[in-house]
């Protein structure tokens, strides 16, 4: 039979009813497709591939797979419509759909590049045989999507042309230029005819849609890891200053330890060796004694301070607030500090309501007043006064440390300000480290207050905090 005696499609006898078995019907397409469809797309994933070359095989096989699927599909359709239509034009037409199941295996056995060229080099070449054995089934516009995918998924550009240029090539020949086909299905079937075209339309926007989407993901992913990495370098610079910050401080007070710790030493060393050596007599070592308790009182302070800030850096939250008696615990570090006001001849004089409480750490608090106090009594003359505050205010309770002492210029409260360690030799020659009003600072501000300080050369100087009130 020729091809041109066929009686149009629409014109046959319609098709008979087919059942299918009960099982079939049992079966939830809609649970099961989803995984299965998954399955496809995941076909030949390796774990050593990039997330962008996943997500291309994602898109390849779905494309691959509707291929495959609409490639047999119709012919059955048209078999099942019509038994009278030779079966070599089924098999013709079928021959698109075997590219599919070639390129899928490819893909399954990890020849992912030879299924690309094959994908975009068959295919054009098999529905090209097709339209030369004289069938026209309206598919022409499928070069077009060759042509689209290959810019997407060839990254060498000589073999991206190739496939460009081919497919749009096909294209000309078969859709302009021939036009005398000995089977058209427009004429045999207008209906198959439409669905074709507007199946290849289907799946040229089809496979862009999924390109833009896959792109999209994977530029919100690469969006995320840059997050990620930024989040990690501003991590790893915070680290490395707080690093280079502790690294400091280590050297300090090394320096520290090294130089004050020796005096105190010495001192003991030279006064056992005098009265070793030359037999001293009672009233010399007696002059030599204060000197000697002198430098012990500023090393035993120093050590002590040391201990703390060592203790704060090994439990950095382990802050214990409580109610303070602010009144009852200044009185005891002024008690405390006495001997060392006495020998300097200093008042000190104490300006406070009773019963002024505050929500703070207990040792804490008692640490920053024994340091302001001793500051206050080390830069202050003989004869001089200080004073210690204690007052309510709207933001809790205020404490304020007044000296009479020779005060400090605006560089030296910034280098306070800034932890650089500022201290310089107090009126009667003590030593300091600048440890003490360190470990004030970070102290309160752990207890949520900060010290503020106030002064003028030769006017004295004012260091204040406030603390959270027992309401």
């Amino acid at each position: 039979m020729k091809l041109t005696s066929l009686k149009p499609l629409a014109l046959l006898h319609r098709p008979k009813a087919v059942s299918f078995p009960a099982w079939v019907t049992r079966i939830r397409l809609g649970a099961k497709a989803p995984q299965f469809l998954q399955r496809i797309m995941g076909i030949g994933f390796n774990p050593q591939m990039g997330d962008y070359e996943k997500r291309k095989l994602r898109i390849f096989n779905q494309l691959n797979f509707f291929q495959l699927v609409t490639g047999i599909l119709i012919p059955v359709l048209g078999l099942v419509q019509n038994h009278k239509l030779p079966m070599e034009i089924w098999l013709i037409a079928s021959i698109p759909a075997l590219v599919s199941v070639l390129v899928l295996w490819l893909n399954a056995r990890h020849y992912h590049y030879i299924a690309q060229l094959a994908y975009f080099v068959l295919y054009p070449f098999a529905t090209s045989i097709v339209y030369f054995s004289g069938i026209n089934l309206g598919v022409e516009l499928s070069f077009i999507l060759y042509g689209i995918l290959s810019v997407f998924f060839l990254q060498e550009l000589d073999k991206m042309l190739f496939s460009v240029g081919l497919s749009m090539v096909s294209y000309f020949v078969l859709a302009v230029i021939c036009k005398n086909y000995t089977y058209q299905l427009a004429t045999a079937n207008i209906f198959f005819y439409l669905f074709n075209q507007l199946l290849a339309i289907a799946f040229i926007f089809y496979g862009l849609f999924l390109i833009k989407r896959e792109n999209n993901g994977y530029q919100q992913n690469i969006l995320q890891q840059n997050e990620a990495i930024a989040a990690s370098e501003r991590l790893l610079k915070r680290q490395t200053e707080e690093l280079t910050e502790l690294n400091a401080v280590k050297n300090k007070l090394f320096s520290i330890i090294a130089h004050d710790l020796k005096a105190p030493i010495y001192a003991l060393r030279n006064l056992f060796r005098n009265m070793q050596e030359y037999d001293l007599p009672a009233s010399d070592i007696k002059e030599m004694v204060p000197e000697v308790v002198n430098e012990l009182t500023t090393t035993s302070s120093l050590m002590e301070n040391l201990l703390l800030w060592a203790k704060s850096q090994m439990q950095a939250d382990a802050v214990k607030p409580q109610l303070i008696d602010l009144s009852g615990l200044i009185q005891e570090v002024a008690r405390l500090l006495q001997l060392q006001a006495k020998t300097k001849q200093i008042r000190v004089v104490l300006q406070m309501d009773e019963n002024l409480c505050a929500f703070a750490d207990k040792d804490m608090i008692n640490l920053v007043l024994r340091n302001l106090l001793s500051n206050a009594i080390k830069y202050t003359p003989d004869k001089g006064v200080i004073t210690l505050v204690v007052q309510k205010v709207p933001a809790g309770v205020e404490v304020k440390v007044k000296d009479t002492g020779k005060g400090m210029d605006a560089a030296a409260i910034e280098k306070i300000n800034q932890n650089n360690y500022y201290t310089t030799k107090g009126t009667a020659g003590e030593s300091g480290t600048g440890l003490g009003l360190m470990l004030c600072k970070e102290f309160l501000l752990r207890n949520g207050g900060t010290l503020h300080i106030e002064s003028e050369p030769g006017k004295g100087s004012v260091l204040s905090f406030t603390l959270p009130d027992a309401a």
